[in-house]
């Protein structure tokens, strides 16, 4: 897998999605599930990540107990690094959501697109915004159904939902939560990241940058996005455990 370098000036991203953080008895005896999230801050912290994305579902469910939910703080606030998470299909944001006590144990830094912001954040010292439609509910819905005017030099956007080139949405039986390559390119972004596939790959007709992450788990990698001072956009497909440094 091809590596890149960093110059002054450029930002560095960690896109990952589908973590599925629950509680889990393991071999020991114990409950645990963080191990995709510990995965994830691993590699944000060896490619001196500026910024982490979670593009859902980041939560298997939201029956999770007080002590894995500490844990899952404690870990993110260590990490140090920002993270912005996007509510999925399975976390949305719903009465009793995970949100709110994950928020009181960690108040930062973890921001919640729908939760700490409407459906955006800017990021002044990287002129950067990120923004995305947070699932707040479980019924269908468009992740792209709007987009957002860029503030900023860099935008990037997040989104939690099935990719098909060309969605038909005129029968019930159908995927949920359908984004299109119009729909893609519509938000004129520097990046899209994508959550609910469990395989990373790229997609869209390549007006945008668009990806798949994957679940770390099941991927084995996460993204890691370098923003160029240049303007350029690169993509690092980055193994969880083997990880270069940008």
């Amino acid at each position: 897998m091809a590596q890149f370098t960093t110059s002054p000036g450029d930002i560095v991203l960690v896109h990952s999605s589908d973590l599925h953080v629950d509680a889990r008895t393991l071999p020991d005896g114990t409950m645990d599930g963080t191990s995709n999230l510990e995965a994830v801050l691993r590699v944000a912290r060896r490619v001196k990540a500026d910024l982490i994305l979670l593009a859902g579902d980041t939560f298997d469910s939201h029956r999770q107990p007080v002590g894995l939910l500490a844990k899952a703080a404690s870990l993110i606030a260590e990490s140090g690094i920002p993270i912005v998470m996007l509510p999925g299909n399975h976390d949305p944001i719903v009465a009793d959501a995970v949100y709110d006590r994950l928020l009181s144990a960690c108040p930062a830094p973890l921001s919640v697109l729908g939760v700490t912001h409407s459906d955006a954040m800017e990021f002044p010292e990287l002129d950067l915004e990120v923004w995305g439609r947070p699932h707040r509910d479980y019924s269908d819905m468009a992740p792209l159904e709007t987009v957002r005017e860029r503030r900023t030099r860099w935008q990037v956007v997040m989104a939690h939902g099935h990719y098909e080139p060309r969605p038909d949405r005129s029968t019930r039986l159908r995927p949920s939560w359908l984004i299109g390559d119009d729909e893609l390119a519509a938000t004129g972004s520097d990046y899209v990241a994508l959550g609910h596939w469990n395989r990373r790959v790229p997609v869209g007709d390549g007006r945008v940058r668009a990806h798949y992450s994957g679940s770390p788990d099941f991927a084995g990698t996460v993204n890691v996005v370098r923003l160029a001072a240049s303007g350029e956009v690169d993509v690092l497909v980055t193994p969880v455990e083997e990880t270069p440094l940008p």
